[in-house]
């Protein structure tokens, strides 16, 4: 007898992301008396798994700011659960915060209105996120020192961190990305203005360790000091319609540094090396550390590239064996498109 089976999705959660923030039930017809066991186990199995995910539409709520019952981000930090939603009121608060819980939602009202940092927690940033699965919108994250010249906006310690719509200001690292060897870090619609340093150890606009992606959507990153905009030593790297430039008084080395390999995807970009970079040498340097991990691919498309300083500079430096296939990208006429494996399709000059 064929067995008929569907799955409906019911209603999104407002809150939530991705497959886990979605609610879905399961129908089937024309099931057999032989089957009826085997469906019911399947159907057991599946509610177990998609429980979590319903009870995540009744997560609490906890209310951060003046006149809320919690004052301070770091307040909040100190008593959330798992699945809980923390939303912080418009303010300035001098503040840092450990937050372990694992599948928290903070979101803050309006990412110019609502201001953290002036401290470091643990030594390490104004926002240590040590718990898996944690979503952070609509802050702005400011001023991270560490004794060590590395402290950061947010410094990543779980698996799977989405950042949404914030500001990153004048901190040592914007995003610090702890070796955690698993997971995604996605980052959306968010600004990093005034980051990096290279005191000690260099610091940059985002760092990623070897976590399995790294993907930055719709960012800018402006006025960088000394380190790199961008670097990643995730497996899989992309940069997707961004907006990554020096600016007038930015010194920061390379726009986009992927050191160890892994698969490349940079698409959609407007990339500006300005006067007083301190790495003249390239814009976009791959491999240039060692390549220790498969490469299976490397593509640069549609990007457009702005020479803003007299000198002459390469944009894309291939270290590894991989060929980089640069396809429709505009490029100054004094810049070398390419050094390193590869080819070059339907490239485009600006004659600047």
């Amino acid at each position: 007898m064929e067995i008929a089976c569907s799955m409906q999705q019911i209603a999104p959660v407002q809150t939530a992301d991705l497959l886990r923030h979605r609610k879905y039930s399961t129908y089937c017809s024309g099931v057999s008396a032989e089957g009826s066991w085997s469906m019911r186990v399947a159907s057991f199995a599946f509610l177990l798994i998609m429980l979590p995910i319903a009870l995540r539409a009744e997560s609490r709520v906890l209310e951060v700011g003046p006149g809320r019952s919690l004052s301070l981000p770091s307040a909040a930090a100190a008593v959330a659960q798992s699945g809980d939603v923390i939303r912080i009121a418009p303010g300035n608060y001098e503040d840092c915060a450990v937050w372990r819980a694992d599948g928290l939602v903070i979101e803050g009202d309006d990412p110019e209105r609502v201001i953290i940092g002036n401290r470091t927690c643990l030594g390490k940033g104004v926002f240590v996120i040590v718990g898996n699965n944690v979503v952070l919108r609509g802050v702005t994250l400011t001023g991270a020192r560490s004794a060590d010249a590395n402290g950061a906006g947010i410094r990543a310690e779980g698996v799977n961190l989405t950042v949404e719509r914030v500001r990153f200001l004048r901190n040592e690292n914007g995003i610090l990305h702890a070796g955690i060897g698993r997971g995604a870090l996605i980052v959306r619609d968010s600004l990093f203005i005034g980051n990096g340093s290279c005191e000690r150890a260099c610091a940059h606009g985002i760092y990623a360790g070897p976590l399995e992606l790294l993907r930055v959507e719709r960012s800018r990153f402006l006025a960088t000091r000394e380190g790199h905009h961008v670097k990643s030593r995730a497996y899989r790297t992309e940069v997707l319609e961004c907006d990554i430039e020096d600016g007038p008084d930015g010194t920061a080395s390379y726009l986009i540094d992927v050191p160890n390999g892994g698969a490349v995807l940079l698409r959609g970009n407007r990339l500006v090396k300005g006067p007083r970079s301190g790495n003249r040498s390239t814009a976009i340097s791959i491999g240039a550390e060692g390549v220790d991990r498969p490469t299976p691919e490397i593509r640069i498309e549609g990007n457009v590239l702005i020479l803003e300083g007299r000198y002459r500079t390469v944009f894309v430096t291939n270290h590894t064996a991989t060929p980089a296939i640069l396809r429709g990208n505009t490029i100054p006429d004094a810049v070398t498109v390419l050094r390193g494996d590869g080819r070059v399709i339907s490239a485009g000059a600006t004659g600047r």
